[in-house]
């Protein structure tokens, strides 16, 4: 066995095994790695070992060792290096790959539209009024160009498709959150189409009024506002999700709409009114009185 310093053998337990199936033998040393890491005793860049090390430290084959080294490699917490010098170390982080590995298995197991727009409606609204308390003079000017980036996409519906999904992702980002951003990521995988069927002109620039609103809301520190805002566009976004599916696991439940003038026929939310609290809900009312959920 090398002379070379191996946290591992401090950081694991002097557990003993007991002969059994290889692959039990392996989950228990991947086990072992993964609880040294919640305790801290082992951290990004430590050594784990090589299969000679572990096989020796363990009394398991190399082939045992090394199942628990690609099992370790999958889940992201080991990198390898072959060759001369090589091994297994800790993994500096990759929460990107956690957030594509639970898309998949969401995707696997089946969860619906409206189960996961539920989940995303929760974690953007939280999102919005970290940004608002959070974000610097950086943060609002990338989504200012973000927002101009989509003005210019209007005759690109998959570009504009994947400008909003940026725009989304971008909040959650300058809210300083890396756990919101991680869920966000994975559930974009899962619900955010990359081809939108329904969606016109209209519903771009009704996208781009909301999303201008809730910038300004973000700018001036109105935590509570960008809230509700957020809150209100991605129970538009579940309704039309859910409907393009055909299954809604039950009714939406819009919230109060507020008074809104309508000047010339036009329909947008002004600041302004957003401010005076007179309007808290997405449902723009058009002037024969009837409600427009085509928002998003």
């Amino acid at each position: 066995m090398s002379s070379d310093p191996n946290p591992l053998a401090d950081a694991l337990p002097g557990r003993i095994f007991f002969p059994g199936r290889a692959a039990s033998l392996s989950a228990q040393i991947v086990g072992d790695v993964r609880d040294a890491l919640f305790a801290k005793k082992l951290k990004p860049g430590d050594s784990i070992g090589t299969e000679n090390q572990i096989a020796s430290r363990y009394g398991v084959s190399r082939i045992v060792a090394r199942d628990a080294l690609r099992t370790l490699q999958a889940l992201g917490i080991a990198e390898i290096k072959m060759g001369k010098g090589g091994g297994a170390r800790v993994a500096r982080g990759n929460p990107r790959l956690f957030a594509e590995a639970l898309a998949v298995q969401l995707d696997l197991t089946g969860v619906g539209p409206a189960e996961i727009m539920d989940a995303q409606r929760a974690i953007e609204a939280l999102a919005a009024e970290l940004a608002a308390e959070n974000a610097t003079a950086d943060d609002v000017a990338r989504l200012r160009a973000l927002i101009a980036d989509a003005d210019a996409a209007m005759n690109d519906p998959a570009r504009f498709t994947e400008l909003g999904a940026a725009f989304h992702l971008a909040v959650a980002e300058v809210s300083h959150n890396r756990v919101l951003v991680v869920q966000l990521v994975s559930l974009q995988h899962v619900s955010w189409p990359r081809r939108n069927p329904t969606l016109d002109k209209k519903v771009m620039r009704r996208i781009q009024d909301v999303h201008r609103e809730l910038l300004g809301l973000i700018e001036i520190r109105d935590a509570a506002g960008a809230r509700r805002m957020m809150d209100d566009h991605v129970k538009m976004i579940r309704a039309r999700r859910v409907s393009e599916h055909g299954k809604a696991s039950r009714p939406l439940v819009p919230a109060k709409a507020g008074t809104q003038r309508n000047n010339a026929g036009a329909r947008k939310l002004s600041l302004a009114s957003r401010l005076r609290g007179n309007e808290r809900s997405l449902r723009i009312v058009s002037g024969d009185g009837g409600e427009d959920t085509g928002c998003c």
